[in-house]
């Protein structure tokens, strides 16, 4: 077995070499000098991947990988596990961005040298950038020794970091930064193992820069751990953060991977601080916010409940999106904390010692902004807490976010908007706002510019006048005595009047219109019967071979891109409507649909492919979803659509789990014929499209029918008669 080899799957092997799974399996039994495995499992093993680079050029299989996947997969198979490697990455990164020509001078020569020179160079700029709080990458990252720099703001206390800081002493530092001299050291250099990673990162940094390298190699190991984190969507972190306003000093204290301090309006001489309890997200914050800004950075480890870093601290806003549900978060051994102004939090409400934290951390007059489960609004443990925090005047505003903005999408999040009181009489009204009508459908995701346009326009009225004129169904300020009664219940949907109905008679009527005319015109596009034809056998070929030989592009979707676009989903296709969906904002290059290109999901077993036409065009390409864009010379797109719809060839190009099915597109087959004869089939396909589309909108329009004249009656805007 190969000593501290970087790893690679049988799925990366498959990217790298620009084919199917299976094919990789047909590999390693067809081919006895296939690389052995050097890790996992039986039913998953791995690869050392030098070696399988190797063999897939000895065999003339191997794709021109692009530097980003090459990048990643050394980073996803570091011996050392994808977090180390991570942060060792954005510290390298750091340097080259910091300090480019010490990075160039300590990596022009062998690997070992490198790694020899790394340690002092990196220590430098770490300690430069973070004073204390270098401790808590150096250790984690191995790249230097512990540093004791007792720097840092007026009324910040910055003593504690990570824990174990002390590793051993590197070689001593030149004064350029880089000691030059090679040692021939026998020992062989921490780093080494890292050395190949960080060379291609800084490749990636020469290409795109150190911040967008970072971004993405923090982008692809957040989307290949999904459950082992829980991430704040960049739309609400923005929000959150246009709530609490422009601020010199910041604090996140559940900072997670850095969502809300990144969304930070940068000011001169700012100052941000973090803390996490667990040490690589906190050095991964670091690390983000440094190549993202030049703001002063303090990032600590540790649960700012039990072990608050900045205690000290009296900060302009605290940014939080906190732990729900712990029951375990120091009940018993903080039952005399200073901090709980407003009362001891019960065992059971961990948000509301969130909340009284954050507020512990105010300057007079600063504001908190914090996400919290709806249940913290409405628990009966929590509302003596509830009432002293609107008495005093520290609760503002409480916002109920639509369903699916943030995890956990079950539930309607709320955002709380809290100010440490200062002399001046506490505000007598508080803002309740619901903005669960923005409610994008499925898995599409809330319409974030239609909420984030209202609760700023709602917000920035009522503190303008410390009160708001009431918006049915939306948004009203409530005089706090109206909420102080037994149960002190802050969910806002029990404290706003209903939506206006306006004219609902006559907007049913113009339904019902509506969907009379689309009947007519399905049963215009009805097509006629079929003629009965002897069965053909035509000779096929598959996506894949197209693919190969140029007859159209393969793309696969789900990154997000420099700006913010509307996005194709899955479910967009499967139901045949607009873009609905959203991707966060990244450095990376979005997919955006052309006329003509044809869409297929990949999961869910469905025979469905989509021609993208002028209205949908120029989206974003969505998680799921797989782009075919063919040569107009050589393919019609109606035709490829058609065929890629037949039932029995989604069965023989899907594989079947137990959860899911998902499809391979690259199998699924369509027959050659010539292009004369592919636009007739394509004519007949693109008229069975518009007759399924027409049926859908009249479903859609009968369901909208119904539904109203249920409501209508009800309510008594509709007469029985």
């Amino acid at each position: 077995m190969q000593e501290q080899a970087t790893e690679v799957t049988a799925a990366g092997i498959a990217r790298l070499a620009g084919v199917g799974r299976a094919a990789v399996s047909n590999w390693r039994r067809r081919h006895a000098d296939f690389p052995r495995p050097v890790g996992g499992t039986e039913t998953s093993p791995s690869f050392a991947l030098d070696e399988v680079e190797a063999w897939l050029r000895k065999q003339g299989k191997l794709a021109e990988v692009p530097l980003r996947e090459r990048v990643w997969q050394q980073l996803a198979g570091h011996p050392e596990g994808p977090l180390t490697a991570l942060v060792r990455t954005g510290c390298a990164l750091l340097l080259i961005h910091e300090r480019p020509t010490v990075w160039l001078e300590a990596s022009a020569g062998s690997d070992e040298r490198l790694a020899r020179l790394l340690p002092d160079a990196l220590e430098r700029v770490l300690t430069s950038r973070f004073g204390e709080g270098a401790g808590l990458l150096m250790p984690g990252a191995g790249v230097g020794r512990g540093v004791n720099t007792p720097d840092g703001p007026p009324a910040a206390n910055n003593g504690s970091t990570a824990p174990g800081v002390n590793t051993p002493a590197s070689t001593p530092s030149a004064a350029s930064g880089v000691n030059t001299e090679d040692t021939g050291v026998n020992t062989p250099p921490a780093l080494l193992p890292s050395v190949p990673l960080l060379r291609g990162a800084a490749e990636l940094a020469a290409e795109a820069g150190a911040r967008q390298a970072f971004e993405f190699l923090l982008g692809r190991h957040l989307d290949a751990n999904p459950r082992q984190y829980t991430l704040t969507p960049s739309e609400l972190a923005g929000l959150m953060a246009d709530l609490a306003g422009p601020a010199r000093s910041v604090l996140d204290p559940a900072c997670g991977t850095g969502a809300l301090l990144r969304a930070v309006e940068t000011r001169p001489e700012q100052w941000l601080y973090a803390q996490d309890s667990a040490p690589d997200l906190a050095a991964l914050t670091a690390l983000r916010l440094a190549l993202h800004s030049r703001a002063a950075l303090r990032a600590a480890a540790g649960d700012a409940l039990r072990a608050d870093s900045f205690p000290e601290l009296r900060a302009d806003a605290v940014l939080c999106h906190p732990p729900f549900n712990e029951r375990n978060w120091g009940h018993d051994e903080l039952a005399y904390d200073p901090r709980w102004e407003y009362g001891f939090p019960a065992r059971t409400e961990s948000e509301l010692a969130w909340v009284q934290h954050a507020l512990a951390r105010l300057a007079d007059g600063g504001t908190a902004v914090l996400l919290m489960p709806p249940a913290a609004a409405s628990r009966r443990s929590g509302r003596r807490i509830r009432a002293d925090l609107l008495r005093r005047g520290a609760l503002r505003a409480v916002l109920a976010l639509p369903v699916g903005a943030a995890p956990p999408y079950n539930l309607p999040l709320h955002v709380w908007v809290l100010r440490r009181p200062e002399r001046s009489p506490a505000s007598p009204e508080v803002l309740l706002m619901d903005t669960g009508q923005f409610a994008g459908e499925a898995r599409g995701g809330p319409d974030w510019a239609a909420v984030r346009d209202a609760v700023l326009d709602a917000w920035r009225a009522y503190t303008r006048a410390g009160r708001l004129a009431e918006r049915p169904g939306l948004a009203r300020s409530v005089p706090v005595i109206e909420l102080l009664d037994d149960d002190v219940d802050l969910a806002p949907a029990r404290h706003l009047p209903p939506p206006a109905v306006a004219d609902g008679a006559e907007q049913l009527a113009a339904v019902r219109e509506r969907l009379g005319e689309t009947l007519r015109l399905t049963t215009d596009l009805t097509p006629p019967a079929a003629d009965a034809a002897p069965p053909v056998r035509w000779p096929l070929t598959t996506v894949g071979e197209l693919a190969r030989a140029g007859a159209l592009v393969m793309r696969t979707g789900g990154n997000g891109g420099h700006a913010r676009l509307p996005v194709l989903t899955d479910t967009d296709v499967l139901t045949a409507t607009a873009p609905s969906g959203t991707l966060p904002e990244s450095d990376e290059e979005a997919v955006l649909t052309e006329p003509g290109d044809v869409v297929v999901p990949v999961l869910g077993g469905g025979s469905v492919a989509r021609v993208i036409e002028e209205a949908t065009a120029g989206a974003a390409l969505g998680r799921n979803l797989v782009l075919l864009r063919p040569d107009r010379t050589a393919l019609d797109p109606w035709f490829l659509a058609g065929f890629l719809r037949g039932t029995a060839n989604n069965r023989q190009a899907s594989s079947y789990a137990s959860t899911a099915t998902r499809l391979d597109v690259r199998r699924l087959q369509l027959p050659r014929l010539p292009l004369d004869e592919q636009r007739r089939y394509g004519a007949r396909f693109h008229a069975l499209d518009e007759f399924e589309r027409a049926l859908r909108h009249a479903s859609r329009l009968g369901e909208h029918l119904v539904r109203g004249m249920y409501d209508g009656l009800t309510d008594g805007t509709v007469a029985p008669d």
